[in-house]
């Protein structure tokens, strides 16, 4: 699915291709969420281009600029016994927020799992990131009060 809209901005699905020029958003997202991206541009373009592919993306372009990007994977849940879409990423460059990026990047996640069958998608995002927050629940989602906990192996 591509968006192409009158305003300049284009949503369309990210493909290997996109690795290099995705790289500076998932750092800049990874820093704004005080963290650290360490995926290289070889390992994003085998997630994107696998068969199968791993990785779902898709990517704002603004007047020939990639501004945004949102990527996810198939998950499967113990508790409702459904496969269901998980949202890794969803991130606009600041300059671009509140200009519907989001919404749109978003629209184009939610076809993604209607086109699969999938009943939801889950994500999280940091709980001091109220405009996030403020985002997401006037696309109609809900959260759930968890923490997110990361465990090295090896």
């Amino acid at each position: 699915m591509t968006d192409a809209g009158n305003d300049g901005l284009c949503i369309r699905p990210a493909t290997g291709a996109d690795a290099e020029a995705m790289l500076p958003l998932i750092r800049s997202h990874a820093e704004y969420e005080h963290g650290r991206a360490s995926v290289s541009e070889p390992a994003l373009r085998s997630a994107l281009d696998g068969s199968p592919a791993v990785l779902a993306a898709w990517v704002a372009i603004q007047d020939g600029e990639m501004v945004g990007y949102a990527s996810a994977t198939v998950d499967f849940s113990t508790w409702t016994g459904q496969p269901f879409l998980h949202l890794d990423c969803l991130f606009v460059r600041d300059c671009c927020r509140g200009l519907g990026v989001g919404a749109r990047l978003l629209a184009a996640v939610r076809a993604h799992a209607a086109e699969r069958q999938l009943a939801e998608i889950q994500w999280q995002t940091p709980d001091w990131n109220e405009d996030a927050i403020r985002f997401y629940r006037r696309e109609g989602a809900s959260s759930l009060p968890k923490a997110r906990f990361l465990l090295p192996v090896g």
